[in-house]
């Protein structure tokens, strides 16, 4: 009796000694905010944990956006026996462990039990492949966490046998509503003292917590133990709040959505000439870390890609550009990546070179092979010419604009076509005069 209620001391120093967030989660449906199209009323999610008939999930989204909660919320309101497990600290003989617990209690005491795996992407898939029979022969139900798209992170037949359900970010003001219940929550833990929290400091603090609920009641909980009473109130301004959160946390794990987002957008910007979303995104991705190197890749693709012979110097210019950050490094290269960038997205457009290539490489690989015409083969070696190599080959600067009429196995216009946009302009007009100068050419052969 006596070791029980050390244990019973313990477990509530432990609980009144958690982080703020853990203090303070929401312990019903209606408490969670900002997941009104997974959770709203009416929604199936929310229909089948009220009736707690819920099947296997995958909830997927940014940190701090309440998958953890919702879990937590499903555990509280669930009869069947609801079992933790952190893929980062848990391996296969954990899951195994408690696999076989949940099989003994199904068999004999007919009751279900929930898994909740938080952050299943670091699940391996060995470790992964290990939940699917029993998934599948409903042993478990599986919830899994996970701030990585599961397309990316989860095997397929796990997804296949799981509801998956998108979080989304959090707005300012859901964060802002959560900070300010969280100052008057029974459990904050500062029940001799008054909080008064300015609305410009919560502001703060949701701007700067990027949607990260459990970011921005980590600051205000910093604000809170470090700010001094004064007549017994705790005063939350919008100083103590810069104080409390000094940078923003930018959602970026430089190979999952965040990423590949991140980078398509830079990537379209420069293509829709709007440089000003070009160097946004690109900031974004350079204060998250992303190297300068990949960011340099991107800009010389579009240049070529989207650019191309509008404005030839897109290319020199990005190519330049990339060598130049490779010996000069950040921050510095902020300034040369942001030239490149808003150069090419200024750029007159054009991806005539690269429907060109694309639509070549589609017959050499499904059409039959052309053979190179005897007149533009080799001719370096002895006996060349004995082969017939070369032959009524015409020497294109011997002629009146360096230009003669000359079979060269695939017909004009067959894969470029230059567009009327900048320096390409010229190359269709010049391209259109020699067209003509053929056309005249096989007339009078054939003549």
């Amino acid at each position: 009796m006596q070791e029980n209620l050390f244990e019973m001391a313990a477990a509530d120093r432990l609980r009144r000694e958690a982080p703020l967030a853990r203090r303070i989660t929401p312990r019903s449906l209606d408490e969670l905010i900002g997941q009104d199209h997974i959770i709203g009323p009416g929604k199936i999610l929310r229909r089948a944990i009220e009736a707690d008939r819920i099947t296997s999930l995958i909830l997927f989204g940014p940190p701090g956006s309440g998958k953890t909660a919702l879990a937590r919320v499903i555990a509280m309101r669930t009869k069947a026996v609801f079992e933790p497990l952190n893929a980062v600290t848990s391996g296969v003989k954990e899951l195994r462990e408690l696999i076989a617990a949940a099989k003994e209690r199904r068999i004999h005491e007919n009751k279900r039990t929930i898994v909740f795996v938080d952050e299943i992407h670091r699940f391996n898939r060995a470790q992964q492949d290990a939940l699917l029979p029993d998934v599948e022969n409903g042993n478990i139900i599986l919830i899994g966490a996970t701030t990585e798209n599961p397309f990316f992170s989860v095997v397929a037949p796990l997804l296949s046998r799981s509801q998956i359900f998108e979080f989304k970010r959090l707005e300012d003001s859901h964060i802002i509503t959560l900070l300010e219940r969280a100052v008057v929550h029974p459990s904050l833990g500062f029940q001799d003292l008054t909080i008064q929290a300015d609305p410009e400091a919560l502001a703060h603090i949701a701007r700067y917590a990027e949607g990260d609920v459990r970011r921005a009641l980590n600051a205000l909980e910093v604000a809170l133990l470090t700010t001094p009473p004064e007549d017994g109130c705790v005063h939350i301004t919008p100083d103590v709040a810069q104080e409390s959160i000094q940078r923003k946390m930018l959602h970026y794990d430089g190979v999952g959505d965040e990423h590949y987002d991140a980078a398509s957008a830079f990537i379209k910007s420069m293509r829709g000439t709007n440089p000003d979303a070009a160097v946004y995104w690109m900031a974004r991705m350079l204060e998250a870390g992303e190297t300068p190197r990949f960011i340099a890749r991107r800009i010389c693709i579009a240049a070529a890609e989207d650019v191309g012979n509008a404005d030839p110097m897109a290319l020199v210019l990005a190519t330049a550009a990339w060598q130049a950050c490779e010996f000069i490094g950040l921050p510095e290269a902020r300034i040369i990546l942001s030239q490149a960038a808003t150069y090419v997205a200024c750029a007159p457009k054009s991806n005539a070179a690269y429907m060109a290539i694309d639509a070549a490489t589609r017959d050499v690989q499904q059409k039959k092979t052309i053979e190179v015409p005897k007149h533009l083969q080799d001719t370096h070696y002895a006996g060349a010419k004995r082969l017939g190599r070369g032959q009524e080959y015409r020497y294109a600067h011997e002629y009146e604009d360096g230009y003669v009429p000359q079979d060269y196995g695939i017909a004009r216009g067959a894969y470029y076509h230059p567009s009327d946009r900048g320096k390409e302009a010229e190359f269709k007009e010049r391209l259109q005069r020699f067209n003509a100068r053929d056309t005249s050419d096989q007339e009078k052969t054939t003549k």
